[in-house]
């Protein structure tokens, strides 16, 4: 379904979405947020990013340590190729920088394929956000960012999976009882 996004589309639907996020409480409060380095067909992060930084947030992007199989936050200051990298899987990241310590992060943009109305995501199968989500020392918002199309019925978990604690659509925003 993504895939057959035409990009005008994508690029509209996207602005809706991070219009819709900037204008929650979650969204004001937090003053450290992580975003995730959209792909192509995903929802495109680079407004919400802009805006972050107009409102005097500090932004981090994840960075995968294949090593220690974690993603570890580290704070960017640019979405140039200068900054960014592209990893072995095609995920932009952050080229260089301190991992930031994860219990001063307010509010993360998680990633996924899929959405239903209890919490529940279908991501890309290798759990690193799951495993970041269930971190002792985290204790921020974790938001679904994504297209309306995204929010299905019911999606499959298992019991590693972790629940977000709010969906942001191009046309609604939800919250669960995590």
């Amino acid at each position: 379904m993504l895939a057959a996004v035409e990009p005008a589309t994508l690029h509209t639907r996207s602005l809706e979405a991070c219009h819709l996020l900037v204008a929650t409480e979650e969204y004001k409060r937090a003053e450290v947020i992580m975003v995730f380095l959209s792909l192509p067909t995903e929802v495109n992060t680079g407004p919400l990013v802009h805006h972050a930084w107009r409102d005097h947030k500090r932004v981090l992007a994840p960075k995968v340590s294949w090593e220690q199989r974690r993603m570890l936050p580290i704070e960017i200051q640019s979405l140039s190729d200068d900054e960014l990298r592209e990893s072995r899987f095609g995920i932009r990241e952050p080229a260089k920088g301190t991992p930031f310590p994860i219990n001063n992060i307010d509010l993360v943009i998680v990633p996924g394929l899929g959405y239903d109305l209890q919490g529940n995501r279908i991501g890309r199968g290798r759990g690193f956000y799951d495993h970041f989500l269930s971190h002792s020392e985290w204790h921020g918002v974790a938001c679904g960012l994504a297209l309306a199309e995204q929010v299905v019925e019911e999606v499959p978990v298992v019991e590693k999976d972790r629940k977000v604690d709010m969906l942001v659509t191009n046309q609604q925003v939800y919250r669960f009882n995590s």
